[in-house]
């Protein structure tokens, strides 16, 4: 009915004006108190507005919603907005002691800066005191509520307040039905860690991690950054989190050339981004499905595949310089028949060695969807055929191709003995057979700035030869990060124009050529 559509509009309107409090002169979790369920707010006088709200809010439709339907939508907010929410009525104050989805991130207590490296150590000290105090309040005063937390999200830096944190999480755990708990961790320094802030980053973990284990131990996902542990750092991280299921590692090892070695009976998702490990050995982990490796430095292969008869989804990121191998799929994947595998070159020297389909055919007769990204844009696109011919059973074929600055070695590195100056050398290629067919493919989307169109026309046309059921082709263009945003994301009809006529010169007839909005990529 209009009328109700229009109690919600107003409530709306009055959530936001109760929510552009400014949070230094109001602290939601040091002015409620918690009694028996009840949250009674001790801030300043009520203003008028809010007196309104109280005072309009007790006969409203919104607020004689069921339960689950008011958390739906009190949920949507961000939990300073749902601590606002309780001056708005008697209904209103119990919402905090009921909600399903806790999420409590440091970052929503920040300044807003646009480079989070602009915060001061007292903005991350002031933060990270305002998640204690959120916790402490929203998950101390929960004790014997019916209700079961389906998601507890904590985000928080290492610090004086981590334990008494870690505590809180850890009695909330063990006295409530908590489904999920989640810690992202991060650290006062965010990127350029010296050897020494590792280190001390490290035991400070370490001594936070010992501090609390019931915590952990209830942990289902678990993301750190900048540490540098002992030997025997990540093996009692893994006896102790026994119900991890998913595990990010940024700059995380045990020191230059150090060995990962990784067992746990629960993990399905492994996130390692530029860490110092010489290799990381998945050695028994029966859950496992999706593998993601970010920036490796060693000069072998940074992985190696032991008992992982789910794995699913490998996604593998680098630069590489003139001391990385050529790595061969066949032998780093060994036989894990894989659905999923995306493989990105940051615009630099491809890495990856092209193997017959004897070699390839074990882990790739189960691949459906491949992904090349930011392939140098220099690059001769002939070499991906080996891809194809390995994998009979690919369905969608997704590539890059862009010099994309933001990620490029750039300026006078460029000139360093260890960056690669060709780009694609070593990438010979000749097919298994002069007659090669692909019969399963059934989408090729090609992204990228389409500066070398003859390329792209040269690599479609083989595409559209080797696969015999290939009926469209995307051209998209290219994907822009934050600071390249400034760039045009729409085809103007001069351009679709031209690629036409182009790709019309080589492509069969039968082929359509499409130019979608970009959208999401990958």
């Amino acid at each position: 009915s209009n009328k109700r559509k229009m109690l919600f509009l107003r409530r709306t309107i009055l959530l936001s004006i109760a929510s552009s409090a400014p949070a230094k002169r109001w602290s939601p979790w040091q002015s409620l108190e918690f009694a028996g369920g009840q949250q009674v707010p001790r801030h300043r006088k009520t203003s008028p507005v809010m007196a309104n709200m109280v005072e309009d809010s007790q006969d409203d439709r919104l607020s004689k919603l069921p339960d689950d339907v008011l958390l739906n939508i009190v949920e949507r907010l961000g939990i300073v907005d749902v601590a606002r929410t309780t001056v708005l009525s008697r209904r209103w104050k119990q919402i905090p002691a009921i909600l399903s989805k806790v999420v409590i991130l440091a970052g929503s207590f920040e300044p807003k800066h646009e480079d989070w490296s602009k915060l001061t150590p007292d903005d991350i000290v002031r933060a990270n005191t305002t998640v204690l105090e959120a916790t402490r309040s929203i998950l101390e005063r929960r004790a014997g509520s019916l209700y079961p937390i389906h998601l507890l999200r904590m985000q928080f830096y290492l610090g004086d307040e981590s334990i008494l944190i870690g505590q809180t999480v850890a009695n909330a755990i063990a006295t409530q039905k908590v489904d999920s708990a989640e810690f992202t961790i991060l650290t006062k320094v965010r990127k350029k860690c010296t050897k020494n802030e590792l280190l001390i980053y490290g035991k400070q973990f370490m001594s936070f991690f010992d501090s609390c284990p019931n915590a952990f131990g209830g942990l289902a996902r678990l993301t750190l950054e900048n540490l540098r542990l002992g030997e025997s750092g990540f093996p009692k991280i893994f006896s102790i989190c026994k119900q991890l299921e998913f595990l990010s590692l940024y700059e995380c090892d045990m020191g230059i050339k150090s060995l990962l070695e990784v067992e746990h009976p629960q993990l399905s998702e492994l996130v390692i981004v530029c860490g110092r490990f010489e290799r990381v050995d998945l050695k028994w982990a029966p859950k496992l499905t999706k593998l993601k490796f970010n920036v490796f430095r060693c000069r072998d292969d940074p992985f190696c595949l032991g008992y992982v008869p789910l794995l699913q989804t490998v996604s593998i990121i680098n630069v590489a310089f003139t001391w990385h191998k050529m790595l061969k799929l066949s032998e780093l994947l060994d036989k894990a028949a894989i659905s999923n595998l995306s493989l990105d070159f940051k615009s630099e020297k491809i890495w990856v060695k092209p193997e017959g389909r004897r070699q390839l055919l074990p882990v790739f007769h189960k691949l459906s969807i491949l992904n090349l990204i930011n392939i140098a844009e220099e690059c001769d696109l002939t070499w991906t055929m080996f891809l194809l011919d390995g994998a009979p059973s690919l369905k969608e074929l997704h590539i890059l191709v862009r010099n994309h600055l933001c990620e490029m070695v750039t300026g006078k590195r460029r000139e360093l003995p260890v960056v690669c100056k060709e780009k694609d050398k070593g990438l010979e290629w000749e097919p298994s057979t002069s007659d090669f067919k692909h019969h399963n493919l059934a989408g090729l989307s090609i992204y990228g700035r389409f500066h070398a169109v003859d390329k792209l026309v040269r690599f479609a046309r083989n595409v559209v030869e080797a696969a015999v059921n290939l009926e469209d082709i995307r051209l998209y263009k290219s994907p822009v990060c934050v600071r390249c945003k400034y760039m045009l994301q729409e085809w103007t009809f001069e351009e679709t124009s031209w690629l036409r006529y182009e790709f019309s010169k080589e492509i069969p007839s039968h082929v359509r050529i499409h130019f979608p909005s970009l959208g999401q990529v990958f």
